[in-house]
């Protein structure tokens, strides 16, 4: 087919202008990110708990926080070896280095007790009670 029997076959076509093209690829494209969006109002704000880690305990060595409500640890050790902050339960294992701190997000969990302890020293233990 030459160029000019592909200009006549293409004549009867209609093809939308590129702008109006261009205007419709731009309103998908906002509405994929406002589709993907979280509002403010329905991100949870976590519950922040305070541990010290000191002469080998957990100071306090048990806290509590409110059900359905993500969790995050703030573990400060001041101790001069490493400890590893574990629970089964919370899923959850994070190694922190002398002297230092760490943080740990957990999810939100349902009402209950849950364990936690250091896992290189078994006499180190503490309980999150959710209510």
């Amino acid at each position: 087919m030459s160029f000019e029997q592909n200009a006549q076959h293409l004549k009867g076509l209609k093809v939308p202008p590129l702008p109006l093209m261009m205007r419709n690829l731009a309103l998908a494209a906002i509405c994929m990110i406002a589709m993907f969006q979280t509002p403010a109002s329905h991100a949870q704000q976590a519950t922040e708990i305070q541990l010290t880690y000191s002469k080998g305990q957990f100071q306090p060595s048990q806290v509590s926080a409110p059900a359905d409500k993500p969790i995050s640890f703030r573990i400060k050790n001041l101790d001069a070896k490493a400890m590893e902050f574990e629970s089964t339960s919370l899923r959850v294992e994070k190694v922190v280095a002398a002297g230092s701190e760490g943080v740990v997000n957990v999810r939100a969990l349902k009402p209950g007790r849950y364990e936690f302890y250091d896992d290189f020293n078994d006499k180190a233990r503490g309980t999150l009670t959710v209510q």
